[in-house]
């Protein structure tokens, strides 16, 4: 073995074990995959079977609807807690940017599989666009003149123009690919990308429960944040990043036209009966919960798009439940 890798590796251990070190990361790989797939077929297969079993609805024990409500069940957490966030700081619009520059990435993943045989994962490269994005816009926003509402369209209009014009290269030959991440699918949610949404769920939340604090002071007082001398960019680039994770993450289902929904319907739909930003916080988790598990349920029992069944729910859960504020 030559170069960089080799010499870290002699500098930390003998010269004979530096083959086994190289091995390390694959073997903490295999690790996770094989703890992941035990749970995705012992866990959360023997719990669904168990359902189908006594509720009598055989379609639970089906792996791809498992891992549909497996998916939903991530997002309806990841969404509304970032969507939190996002929504008190009157920046509900950044979901939306993101998930059409998430497009851009897919396209540009698509592309050049097609042109180059280069196979990246569409969602990797949904993933590296979106963060870029979210730091573009960022960037925008403190360094130039512009509004937030103008930074954001012109990033949202960016995004989306790129990814046209790469469909327009392959003569529409990528066109298919990507209509799956346009509108979202129950069928096409594989077990990586459940695996993939699954990591980004525990990196959101880990993240929001260790920068609550700041991420809160941020939200609601950015000027005493500031002058308080907390990092302030970095607290912002932190949510930008998480907002990405969401995006990406929610795609595969959701769909990139949908999924900035779940940022915020959830959450608007919490603020009607939180006291605090706390209880706000819970119910739309919750809110977010119950839109996923009965959109999904829908979409399968009567063959609709899984993106727009679980967006109508959550419009439905908030117009029920501002009609019950109303009349009260």
């Amino acid at each position: 073995m030559t170069g960089p890798v080799a010499l870290a590796a002699t500098d930390l251990l003998a010269v004979g074990f530096s083959a086994a070190d190289s091995l390390a990361p694959l073997l903490v790989v295999d690790a996770f995959t094989g703890v992941f797939d035990w749970f995705l077929t012992a866990v959360v297969g023997g719990a669904f079977s168990w359902l189908a079993g006594v509720t009598g609805l055989d379609f639970l024990g089906y792996p791809y609807m498992q891992r549909a409500y497996l998916s939903v069940l991530c997002i309806g957490v990841v969404g509304p807690l970032v969507g939190s966030f996002l929504v008190y700081r009157d920046l509900s619009m950044v979901g939306d940017t993101l998930a059409h520059t998430a497009f851009a990435g897919v396209a540009l993943a698509l592309f050049l599989d097609a042109t180059l045989g280069l196979a990246v994962p569409p969602l990797l490269g949904a993933l590296v666009v979106a963060v870029v994005a979210a730091l573009v816009v960022q960037a925008l926003i403190e360094y130039t003149d512009a509004r937030s509402d103008a930074a954001l369209a012109m990033v949202l209009t960016g995004g989306f123009a790129l990814g046209s014009v790469l469909i327009s290269l392959t003569g529409g030959g990528i066109s298919v690919g990507i209509n799956q991440y346009l509108f979202g699918s129950l069928a096409t949610v594989s077990r990586a990308d459940v695996g993939l949404l699954v990591s980004m769920g525990l990196v959101v939340v880990g993240s929001v429960a260790v920068a609550y604090r700041p991420l809160v002071y941020v939200t609601f007082d950015e000027t005493a944040a500031r002058a308080s001398r907390l990092h302030v960019r970095a607290v912002n680039t932190l949510l930008s990043v998480l907002t990405a994770f969401v995006v990406v993450s929610a795609m595969r289902i959701m769909g990139v036209i949908l999924v900035a929904a779940l940022l915020v319907v959830p959450v608007v739909t919490a603020s009607r009966l939180g006291r605090s930003f706390k209880q706000s916080l819970l119910y739309g988790v919750l809110a977010g919960e119950l839109a996923g598990i009965v959109g999904v349920t829908v979409a399968y029992l009567y063959g609709l798009a899984a993106g727009g069944s679980i967006v109508l729910v959550a419009l439905a859960g908030f117009a029920v439940v501002a009609a019950g504020r109303r009349l009260a």
